[in-house]
């Protein structure tokens, strides 16, 4: 009689939903999206308080030049709750989302983000909204 064989694992694993678990699980980090010489050149070019625009830091860190699929990676690193949401109390940390050494930006640097990208007045800027921010940068 030959040897039984096992069946392959049902259902196959899925590539796309490996990733996301690991961006979800906290594994991923920025540097494997972006360059981390450019994430070290954009945060030190806003270290001054009150100097953060979010247009020039999304250039200068490659975020613009990204596809939609990375875009959204970033915002699942920046969204630390995993709410589905980057909340005003998230933005403030956002430099620090991208290197543990990012300063935080001040009350008015975060209004002035979540006013930008918040589109539909929730308070919160979505996946869908973060893509915006971004493209619009």
């Amino acid at each position: 009689m030959p040897p039984r064989l096992s069946p392959p694992p049902w259902p196959p694993p899925n590539p796309a939903a490996q990733r996301l678990g690991a961006i979800r699980s906290g594994r991923m980090a920025m540097t494997d999206l972006l360059s981390a010489a450019d994430i070290k050149k954009a945060v030190g070019a806003f270290a001054a308080a009150e100097s953060f625009c979010h247009k020039k830091f999304f250039d200068m860190v490659g975020l613009k030049k990204k596809n939609q699929e990375d875009v959204k990676k970033v915002f699942h690193i920046l969204d630390k709750d995993r709410s589905g949401f980057i909340e005003e109390d998230e933005l403030k940390f956002i430099l620090k989302g991208f290197t543990p050494d990012g300063r935080d930006l001040s009350d008015k640097e975060t209004k002035t983000l979540l006013s930008a990208g918040d589109k539909d007045g929730d308070g919160k800027i979505g996946i869908d909204e973060f893509i915006t921010l971004v493209a619009e940068s």
